[in-house]
């Protein structure tokens, strides 16, 4: 039986897909915030995130865009209460369409305790969300401790480039 030769596809192969655009947005009054150097370390830290999957399906990759809302104690807790059931307010929240939630409030308080500036405490929330959209989970701590050792190592090479 002879073996028919396809002929040349006319289509073009599809073009690589391009990383999801980052919007940040400061959406509180209370503290003053260096957003250039947030958005400068937040693009550096995209690819870092999208190199990393973790067990669950990763959709980051197939994102047009991520919105990143920094927002005041008393906005984070309504979002906290109204789609998690949770009372009060929280340092990130992550929804899988591509948004992320943080908090001023709980960043500035969780720098000071750790060390950090504040923008760096809000660019370890907003790496932390990026790790939730490709895929990484926080639920047992075994998965925990994977995504605060991914999150802390993606921060500190982006502190160095920028």
């Amino acid at each position: 039986m002879a073996r028919r030769r396809s002929a040349p596809s006319s289509r073009p192969p599809d073009p690589p897909a391009l990383p999801p655009q980052i919007s940040i947005a400061s959406r509180q009054r209370a503290l003053r915030l260096d957003l250039a150097r947030i958005r400068r370390l937040v693009r550096h830290a995209l690819p870092l995130c999208l190199a990393e999957s973790g067990p669950l399906s990763p959709a980051l990759a197939d994102l047009p865009e991520i919105a990143v809302s920094i927002v005041s104690p008393l906005a984070m807790s309504r979002v906290h209460v109204q789609f998690m059931g949770i009372a009060g307010p929280t340092d990130v929240i992550t929804f899988p369409y591509g948004e992320i939630v943080v908090c001023a409030a709980a960043a500035a308080t969780n720098a000071s305790r750790y060390g950090n500036s504040l923008d760096d405490e809000l660019v370890l929330y907003i790496i932390h969300g990026l790790l939730h959209l490709n895929g990484f989970d926080d639920l047992s701590e075994p998965a925990a401790r994977r995504m605060r050792s991914r999150q802390a190592k993606i921060l500190n090479a982006v502190r160095k480039s920028g």
